[in-house]
């Protein structure tokens, strides 16, 4: 059975998908339904949010979630043993979900991950200001969000705040606003540095366009207050800046990569250190992830690397400029694989991306055995090809 796929070119072609998923289980006893936690890295999964698809909403209306096939999500992240990262960019943060619905979002998936003993980690940042603020404006509307997050016992990301990139006149302001979120802090939390290819609106974020000169003001709040961080995530798709950011970093204070480009050699490190993962590319290879690092677990670096560097095509495909539309190509390979009944998303964003584009984010999901049922997926895929005119 073969289905015509359209290429870049604009041209079909054949493409004959597989018909049984791979099977990733490697470590004993994860018997690839699931597993143990990750012991050598603390992983997180950032996590994509399930539209209503019978909501009657417009592109400006408040999103409307389904919280069952979102928690259900989730729930399905953690039967592998990966952390959910909440309420991220992953989930629309700013592009469809709004902070009334990140709000109830953190609060339903903490409730959740009580439930199942699950690790949770929530984003909190300033996008309940819709409008030019002042940094005393910033500084409040981070401390609602943290005070939400803290009041359901998960962990606090203070995520880059667009408000603040465009209140703040020096790296002073930085380092002013990060200073008083970290002393109240009630726990530690995880600094979130994402690039402006994830979202243009943080432009010389830390005070800088020289990116050499915002690393030191990041590293100054780090070294300020080590007690107070967790961790950083850096989401710059330089793999050698956050290489020499994460041994620059105080003892205990750990590095998640949210490099979606160079993960795999990241998390594996090398003799002077490694980083963690807080990953939006781990929602779609959640199992396959979380064996990899398993396996990473046992000292096999290099069985490890094999199950997680042909995932790397996959991820640049998604991650490809405009970046920030990464949402659409996770959203549509839930949906391929079964987690979601519909190909729908807040905002109506999953117009956000071509049909050549979602049919090679097919074409090499398929090729990587992800897709638990490859059959649904063919026949899914098949469905929208109908939608645009591409007849079986």
């Amino acid at each position: 059975m073969t289905i015509r796929l359209p290429g870049a070119d604009g041209r079909l072609r054949a493409y004959t998908p597989r018909t049984e998923p791979a099977d990733f289980s490697v470590t004993a006893g994860a018997g690839g339904a699931g597993g143990a936690p990750p012991a050598s890295r603390t992983v997180f999964s950032a996590a994509h949010v399930v539209a209503d698809p019978y909501a009657d909403t417009g592109p400006d209306s408040p999103a409307a979630v389904d919280w069952d096939a979102t928690l259900a999500f989730r729930r399905h992240l953690w039967s592998h043993g990966l952390g959910v990262a909440e309420a991220m960019d992953t989930a629309q943060r700013g592009m469809g979900l709004d902070w009334a619905g990140a709000a109830e979002l953190i609060r339903r998936s903490a409730a959740e991950a009580r439930a199942v003993g699950g690790r949770i980690a929530c984003g909190a940042g300033t996008d309940q200001l819709t409008g030019p603020a002042d940094l005393a404006a910033v500084r409040a509307a981070y401390e609602e969000q943290l005070a939400v997050v803290e009041s359901t016992g998960a962990g606090a990301i203070l995520m880059a705040s667009r408000a603040l990139s465009a209140a703040a006149t020096s790296a002073d302001d930085y380092l002013t606003v990060y200073g008083h979120l970290l002393r109240q802090a009630s726990e530690p939390v995880i600094l979130h540095w994402l690039g402006p290819m994830f979202d243009p609106a943080l432009e010389g974020y830390w005070g800088s366009t020289d990116l050499d000169t915002a690393t030191e003001t990041f590293l100054e709040v780090v070294a300020a207050h080590p007690d107070k961080v967790d961790g950083i995530k850096v989401s710059l798709l330089d793999a050698r800046r956050e290489v020499e950011l994460r041994r620059r970093l105080p003892q205990g204070v750990r590095c998640y990569t949210g490099d979606d480009f160079h993960y795999p050699e990241l998390i594996a490190g090398d003799e002077r250190g490694f980083s963690h993962a807080l990953l939006g590319i781990f929602d779609p290879l959640g199992p396959l992830a979380a064996e990899a690092v398993r396996v990473l677990d046992t000292g096999d670096t290099e069985g490890f690397r094999k199950l997680l560097d042909p995932t790397v095509d996959l991820s640049r495909h998604l991650f490809e400029a405009p970046t920030r539309f990464y949402k659409t190509g996770v959203v549509f390979l839930a949906w391929l694989a079964g987690h979601q009944s519909h190909f729908t998303m807040v905002g109506g964003l999953q117009s956000a991306r071509s049909l050549p584009h979602l049919a090679r984010a097919y074409e090499l999901a398929d090729g990587l055995g992800l897709f638990p049922d490859p059959v649904l997926a063919e026949r899914r895929m098949q469905s929208l090809l109908d939608v645009y005119g591409v007849s079986a």
